[in-house]
C-alpha cells in the first residue's frame, strides 16, 4: 500500500526544510536516522510528507541537525 501525503502547509515546509538542511550538512538519510536514534525509513517517510511527525522526534531531527527546532519549522526566509 502507497503512503500517502499528508495535505498540511505546515508538514510540507517542514518536510522540505528538513531535507534542505540535511542535504546542506552532507548527510544521507541513513546517517541522520542514526544520529536521531529514529528509523532510515522514517526519516524518508518525514522528507515525503508521509507522516505527522510528534514533537519529540522533531526535537531528535534538530539535535543531529546541531540546528533548532525553529529552524526546522520556520520559514527559511524568515529570521531565527
Amino acid at each position: 500500500m502507497a503512503k500517502r501525503t499528508i495535505e498540511s502547509p505546515t508538514i510540507k515546509q517542514f518536510a522540505n526544510r528538513l531535507r534542505e538542511v540535511r542535504l546542506a550538512q552532507g548527510l544521507s538519510q541513513e546517517t541522520l536516522a542514526e544520529q536521531a536514534d529514529l528509523h532510515r525509513t522514517y526519516v524518508g517517510s518525514v522528507e515525503r510528507g508521509e507522516r505527522n511527525i510528534s514533537l519529540v522526534n522533531v526535537e531528535r531531527l534538530a539535535k543531529a541537525l546541531d540546528t533548532t527546532v525553529c529552524r526546522l519549522l520556520c520559514d527559511a526566509d524568515a529570521p531565527d
